[in-house]
């Protein structure tokens, strides 16, 4: 493991710009669910000579939004976390420095967001449907296979899922069903979340409560066998469980439309004075090393194609051909106006 991030790193270096030689210090600025093993991070430290601070500043929608608020003397260097939920909101307010990292020449395209890139695509996890393994079995309930299944009778009080005003796989459920069933013609998504409703849907405020609480599957003690959640939990209930079995208790269902993808972006802070060191940690981002760690730190799965996935990951996660995108340009320009008519049409 040391000899490949040795080598990997020494590729870094080569085609990184030279720093000085005196010691230098960034702040990786960054949502509370970041993570990182430290033997990943110590051999880019050990190699640059680089030392990394990370400063956790809430969830992502905090963090973009305090960033926004201190641009003119930035908290930090580097940003890691904004997604393309709130990625307008970012570029809109002119955090970021341009900066096309050599290392991520070989990133797929769907990824880059920004031609311009002022950030650099991370990783990418997709919010989907997840429905407990067991109650399906033996209830003999055919698993859902498209939203609009969802107002069934037959799925009556049986999903949980998230306020988008206040939770973030909340806000990428209700922007799959805004492209789903658009917002003109004769059925449109509010028309939907009100069939939802009549169906007893259960709101939560947050994934915690959906999740945990309410999914039959986790607690063993909720009511309701399908929830919002994320296409990596399956692997997440595997790999924490003691003893680990054999199959996962939970599942999540891929089909075409049902799932909206996140993407999450590394970009520097305008305003940093250490520009050469905070390249250099944008590179080492999407270098082999830090992708092959992300999956089981943050449960995401890495953009670099070269980066291996854990084997608990290419078991037990499944990945969905055709997911709900909705241009982040346009979430930027209509997020406040969704989430308002939502909350009039779901709350009130």
């Amino acid at each position: 493991m040391k000899r490949v991030l040795f080598s990997v790193l020494m590729c870094v270096m080569a085609v990184a710009p030279v720093l000085a030689q005196e010691p230098t210090t960034i702040t990786l600025v960054t949502h509370d669910s970041f993570a990182v093993s430290e033997d990943v991070l110590n051999a880019f430290q050990e190699e640059t000579g680089i030392t990394v601070q990370i400063l956790k500043n809430g969830d992502a929608g905090a963090m973009v939004n305090q960033s926004i608020l201190t641009k003119d003397n930035p908290l930090g260097d580097v940003l890691f976390g904004i997604d393309n939920t709130f990625l307008g909101r970012g570029l809109e307010a002119d955090l970021f420095e341009p900066y096309e990292s050599p290392l991520a020449a070989d990133i797929p395209d769907a990824f880059k967001l920004d031609p311009e890139n002022r950030v650099t695509p991370v990783d990418y996890g997709d919010v989907c449907l997840n429905y407990d393994v067991q109650y399906f079995e033996e209830s003999g309930l055919a698993l859902p296979e498209s939203l609009a299944d969802l107002t069934k009778p037959e799925y009556k009080s049986l999903l949980a899922v998230e306020n988008p005003t206040s939770s973030s796989p909340g806000l990428a459920f209700l922007l799959a069903t805004i492209q789903q069933f658009g917002e003109e013609g004769e059925y449109t998504y509010l028309n939907y979340w009100q069939d939802l409703v009549a169906n007893d849907v259960y709101i939560a405020d947050g994934w915690n409560d959906a999740y945990y609480t309410q999914f039959s599957a986790s607690s063993g003690q909720g009511s309701r066998p399908l929830v919002v959640s994320y296409a990596s939990s399956p692997p997440v209930e595997v790999y924490f469980a003691d003893p680990q079995p054999e199959t996962a208790p939970t599942g999540s269902i891929i089909a075409d439309g049902t799932c909206f993808r996140q993407i999450e972006f590394v970009g520097i802070l305008k305003g940093t004075a250490n520009l050469e060191a905070a390249q250099q940690f944008v590179d080492f981002m999407v270098s082999q090393p830090f992708q092959e760690d992300l999956p089981l730190q943050m449960f995401v799965f890495p953009v670099n194609p070269e980066a291996e996935l854990p084997d608990i990951f290419t078991k037990f996660a499944a990945v969905p051909e055709n997911p709900a995108l909705v241009d982040f340009a346009e979430i930027n320009t209509n997020r406040e106006s969704w989430l308002q008519a939502w909350t009039e049409t779901v709350l009130r």
